[in-house]
């Protein structure tokens, strides 16, 4: 079972920075070089500075500007361990305006396994080793790493909210409209009962694989027990309501005349074709176990609904994968197109070679149709449950198979790991 405690966070200090507002970003991994500018511009406090540092040695920057703020008092640590409620308000891609609610804790680092922390996505090299040398530098968790556990009496948060009725620690509108509304809990009886709902809880990474894997690293790196045995989370319900799960579009980009030809025989070898009448976002389909793509390319600018004609033939090529795996449509595009047909290994799709994603339909649509890229598979959203049960098969989905929104700020607090 997951090991969670309430820490003693660092945070701004509210009177110096004005309020969470201007200090709070994006996760580091969804921010362009303008973004981070327009970041940076609105405080000399804002996390980007330390979390997406720049420089010629940007950790030993990172390090220097988070310390500078804490002799500053800008940066301070609670006397007090506390859980922090966090709730989320927010408008997702779908037009529907829900509340997501769960709280921030520090979870004790272990191995992948049952009953215990699983993931769900495959992950990158190059962005571990950027985390870990922040996390080397700075000596604190900077982000969030988002997870999901059962809960299905909703006890987490029934023994947070009467804290809720209280105006919040801090809160703050960002960039996605999202209003984020912080409370911090140091109220005994309440933690107890938090920690008695999860005590026997499996974690369920949704977002921030890459921030675990660090951390794991990090701690087997210092040996023994203390701080840095634990990284900060953000724990959601799998019940809660508001939690919701949007797709990643593929995007190919830079195909040759042979693959172009190759990608259009592979279409029509795995797929039925029905053309659509207008650019239409795909719709999930009424066969849960029914495999399907919404698909445009550059050269026809219309588009088209793809439906997977043989499974036998995904079963086939995956043959040690689970039944929840081999009917996940990122999974089969990957087997049958861009491996299969494309020719494309592991290190090509991480490596993002003739490869890009887009979280918003009329986005991928517009980046084919300008002939930025040459084709663009939509996909469908991934229930919860087969998210659930190709982790609990001890598998991992391909990069960016899911999109949960909203994403948890950085910025918030962080944890100390000394």
């Amino acid at each position: 079972m997951a090991e969670i405690e309430p820490l003693r966070a660092l945070h701004y200090n509210l009177a110096k920075t004005g309020g969470l507002q201007e200090v709070i970003a994006p996760p580091y991994d969804v921010i362009d070089s303008a973004q981070r500018s327009r970041l940076e511009g609105l405080s000399p406090y804002n996390v980007v500075r330390i979390d997406l540092p720049l420089g010629h040695d940007p950790y030993e920057a990172a390090a220097h500007e988070l310390n500078s703020w804490r002799e500053a008092g800008v940066i301070v640590q609670d006397d007090h361990p506390a859980l922090w409620a966090l709730e989320q308000e927010y408008v997702g891609p779908d037009g529907q305006r829900r509340a997501r609610r769960g709280f921030l804790a520090r979870v004790r680092v272990e191995d992948y396994g049952p009953g215990r922390i699983r993931p769900h996505e495959r992950t990158h090299p190059g962005p571990k080793e950027d985390r870990l040398r922040l996390t080397r530098a700075t000596k604190a968790n900077l982000s969030p790493i988002f997870a999901l556990f059962s809960d299905p009496e909703g006890s987490a948060w029934k023994a947070l909210a009467p804290s809720t009725s209280e105006p919040p620690w801090g809160q703050a509108v960002d960039q996605d409209a999202t209003e984020d509304r912080l409370w911090r809990i140091t109220d005994p009886t309440a933690i107890a009962e938090v920690q008695e709902a999860v005590k026997n809880a499996e974690l369920l990474i949704a977002d921030g694989h890459h921030r675990y894997e660090t951390a794991r690293t990090y701690a087997d790196e210092l040996g023994g027990d203390g701080p840095h045995r634990y990284v900060l989370m953000d724990l959601v319900a799998l019940q809660d309501p508001g939690l919701t799960v949007f797709p990643t579009h593929r995007l190919l980009r830079a195909l040759t005349s042979e693959q172009q030809e190759a990608l259009a025989n592979g279409i029509r070898e795995h797929f039925d074709i029905e053309p659509l009448n207008g650019l239409d976002e795909l719709a999930p389909p009424a066969d849960p176990d029914a495999v399907r793509f919404g698909y445009v390319d550059s050269h026809f600018r219309r588009s088209f609904r793809l439906t997977l004609s043989d499974q036998a033939a995904v079963d086939a090529a995956l043959p040690d994968k689970s039944d929840a795996y081999r009917h996940l449509d990122t999974a089969v595009l990957e087997t049958l197109i861009l491996k299969g047909t494309l020719g494309m290994s592991d290190h090509d799709i991480d490596e993002l070679r003739q490869l890009g994603y887009a979280r918003d339909t009329a986005n991928a649509i517009e980046l084919v149709t300008s002939g930025e890229y040459d084709a663009a598979f939509l996909t469908a959203p991934v229930p919860i449950e087969r998210v659930q049960a190709i982790a609990a098969a001890g598998e991992s989905m391909p990069p960016k198979s899911t999109y949960f929104f909203p994403k948890v700020p950085t910025g918030l607090i962080f944890n100390p790991l000394t």
